[in-house]
């Protein structure tokens, strides 16, 4: 049961960043979403659709292979979630100074 919940996460995931990546639907990003409206109007919205769609395609692979873990019992596999999540936050951040920096310049 918690395998398939994990795994349809993960599609919902995957299909967040498809979305993401095509710059459709809401933009699901901490500088939009609390931008006011005039700064919304203004801003550049590729580069913060692109930082969200990687970083839900690394959410989707993290919850994948959390399904996979359960249903293998693997316990290596919690390394490989554990450096995706790494690499996940350490991409959210890095991508978010380069971004403000180029909005800067």
């Amino acid at each position: 049961m918690i395998a398939s919940i994990l795994m349809v996460v993960s599609a919902l995931a995957f299909w967040m960043s498809i979305r993401s990546f095509r710059e459709k639907g809401f933009l699901f990003n901490n500088a939009y979403l609390f931008a006011s409206q005039k700064e919304r109007e203004s801003m550049k919205k590729g580069p913060y659709y692109r930082q969200s769609a990687i970083v839900f395609l690394l959410l989707g692979f993290l919850f994948f292979f959390n399904g996979i873990q359960v249903l293998c019992k693997a316990d290596w596999i919690f390394a490989v979630v554990m450096v995706n999540a790494a690499v996940a936050v350490v991409y959210a951040v890095v991508s978010d100074i380069v971004i403000e920096k180029n909005n800067k310049e």
